[in-house]
């Protein structure tokens, strides 16, 4: 009897030992999900991007002016060069990619479009804030390339509990739901580039 449990506890201590040094690594583990990378954009897409921003900061600045006139006219000129990004230097990178960049822009025109119905500027300015919110992530999916860009944000843009953040192309502080009677509102919460 002694003899079959002195078996058992040395098969089990070398079954133990073989699992714990050989067998161990020999079931392939789930591959780690790699970063999408992408590859250096074009200088068309890359001038399509900046063409975008740059009526995007003209359409912030209206809305620092609280010109409703202005804001109207500019919308549509954002709205076109949206429509201009050259998002076929995408297809050359993942396709997952592509398709999300598709829906973030989707959703920045719809907001975008959503200015335009709305006749009281708090509302327009919801719906900047919005445009805003969907713009950031989509230039970090694309991997932005272009100058540097802040990420800044107001915590009582619509009163003590509702903030608003929106990208400026320079760290002073152009507060789009405040006007720039309030430029104490405002604070850096990132960078791109």
């Amino acid at each position: 009897m002694k003899r079959l449990l002195a078996i058992i506890f040395l098969a089990v201590v070398l079954f133990g030992a073989y699992w714990f040094f050989f067998k161990k690594d020999s079931h392939p583990s789930e591959a780690k999900q790699q970063a999408i990378k992408i590859k250096k954009h074009s200088e068309e897409f890359n001038q399509s991007i900046a063409n975008a921003l740059n009526e995007y900061f003209n359409l912030r600045n209206a809305f620092a002016d609280g010109d409703t006139v202005k804001i109207k006219v500019q919308v549509p000129k954002f709205n076109a060069s949206v429509d201009s990004i050259k998002l076929d230097d995408l297809k050359k990178d993942d396709s997952l990619i592509l398709a999300s960049v598709q829906q973030q822009v989707s959703d920045i025109k719809a907001n975008a479009d959503d200015i335009l119905l709305q006749k009281d500027i708090t509302e327009m300015r919801e719906d900047f804030r919005m445009v805003s919110e969907n713009l950031y992530p989509f230039l970090r999916t694309i991997a932005y390339e272009g100058p540097k860009l802040y990420w800044q944000n107001c915590p009582t843009a619509f009163g003590q509990d509702k903030e608003g953040s929106w990208l400026s192309n320079s760290s002073e502080i152009i507060n789009p739901y405040l006007g720039k009677n309030h430029p104490e509102c405002g604070e850096l919460k990132d960078s791109l580039q």
